[in-house]
């Protein structure tokens, strides 16, 4: 792995301006004995143009890599509610390299999402990965002309993704990671509670709002984006298949009796509660034991409507502190930031979750149970006190404590 880093950090520096003696990339097994990994990680990520994981079946069982992951994606979603318009296409900065080929479906959802077709690099490369190509000297020219490819992706990528920096002193050891359990892909709801720009209260004025109420956008002018849908980048990142809506066209199946079908997460627009309509679904939400829904209170400190209005709208949504049964609730007034509310989301989404888990309907293998094993002087065996069923053999009537160390005289081994 070293080798192919310093090859493609040298195809790299020929194929950019960089000045001779500065490095063109970083890996993260670099840091010195003695060095704070997190800090020199975070500042890396904080910093770099491109993302280049090497794929591996180990690579998404790592936590550490999930983390990295999760930390540099985090600034394209940023990015992109800065730079939003109609007709802009997302951006990743992120350039995937296998290092050993992964089947599709062990893929977590970030990374299925990225849609890279490595046969571009040639077919031995993507059967092989580079881990491959290496170790075959009969390919040493795949493996050449792969990381010369590699690297062009990666100038190309730099050269017309101009992502905005992220934040050097975070603390890293707080971020999460970007791959779930192996498995099936774990569900989220995200249901908005807000005004629409036709039925905003007559006080308040129109810049955060469109035509319905997914189109909300709190931190307007610094977000560009509806916050419904940066919700749904940064969730996605943290490998959940998202469903969004508005919670008023949703309420009664989210609010529907039963076991959950899935963790939810509530973003309310405290304007929103001015209808009575809406503090009465929120009373009802807050009434029951739901906590698997997580609320978030997203609340622009610098808009200036909100804030001649913040004690009576800070007092309608005191429900949420008055009435609620448990579960994750924005602390204060609100989620002051775009900023804040990113940080904020990951620990919303990890309670809905843990709450969802312990509250679901659970799916027991099918069959019967056997008998209970019991600690016996002799050893692990079956004690006097347990009932031994008649499934478990013609000859075998109730179990008796000596019977565990072996077949009796009058018994067929």
């Amino acid at each position: 792995m070293e080798r192919f880093y310093r090859d493609l950090c040298a195809h790299v520096l020929q194929l950019t301006s960089l000045p001779a003696g500065v490095p063109a990339g970083f890996m993260d097994q670099q840091m010195q004995p003695g060095e704070g990994w997190p800090e020199r990680l975070s500042e890396a990520l904080a910093y770099c143009r491109v993302f280049v994981p090497l794929y591996s079946p180990r690579y998404f069982l790592s936590e550490q890599c999930g983390r990295e992951w999760y930390a540099f994606s985090s600034r394209a979603v940023h990015h992109q509610a800065a730079q939003y318009n109609n007709n802009s296409s997302p951006i990743t900065g992120i350039v995937p390299a296998l290092w050993v080929p992964v089947p599709p479906k062990q893929l977590p959802q970030p990374a299925e999402r990225l849609q890279f077709n490595h046969a571009t690099f040639g077919d031995d490369y993507a059967d092989e990965g580079f881990y491959g190509l290496i170790k075959l000297r009969y390919l040493r020219d795949q493996y050449e002309r792969a990381v010369y490819l590699l690297a062009k992706r990666i100038v190309k990528v730099a050269e017309q993704t101009q992502m905005a920096e992220g934040h050097p002193h975070q603390d890293y050891l707080a971020v999460p990671s970007a791959f779930g359990p192996p498995g099936p892909a774990r569900e989220m709801d995200i249901a908005v509670l807000a005004c629409s720009r036709a039925d905003r209260p007559q006080d308040r004025g129109p810049d955060c709002y469109g035509p319905d109420a997914r189109d909300w956008n709190p931190y307007h002018p610094k977000s560009s984006r509806p916050l419904a849908d940066h919700a749904v980048d940064l969730v996605r990142n943290l490998d959940y298949l998202v469903r969004v809506g508005d919670f008023e066209a949703e309420a009664e199946r989210l609010l529907a009796a039963g076991e959950p079908s899935a963790p939810g997460l509530l973003l309310l627009d405290q304007w929103a509660l001015e209808a009575p309509h809406r503090r009465d679904l929120l009373r009802r939400l807050c009434a029951q034991d739901r906590p698997w829904i997580s609320i978030m209170v997203p609340w622009n400190r610098e808009d200036p409507e909100s804030a001649l209005r913040s004690d009576s709208l800070h007092s309608a949504a005191g429900i949420l502190a008055a009435e609620t049964a448990g579960g994750h609730r924005s602390p204060g007034a609100g989620v002051p930031t775009l900023e804040a509310f990113s940080e904020e989301l990951p620990r919303a989404v990890r309670a809905a979750d843990r709450h969802y888990t312990a509250q679901a309907k659970t799916y027991p293998p099918e069959g019967r149970g056997g008998r209970i094993p019991r600690v016996l002087p002799g050893g692990v065996g079956y004690g006097a006190d347990v009932h031994v069923t008649p499934s478990d053999g013609p000859h075998q009537g109730k179990g008796h404590a000596d019977d565990a160390e072996g077949p009796s005289d009058d018994r067929e081994p």
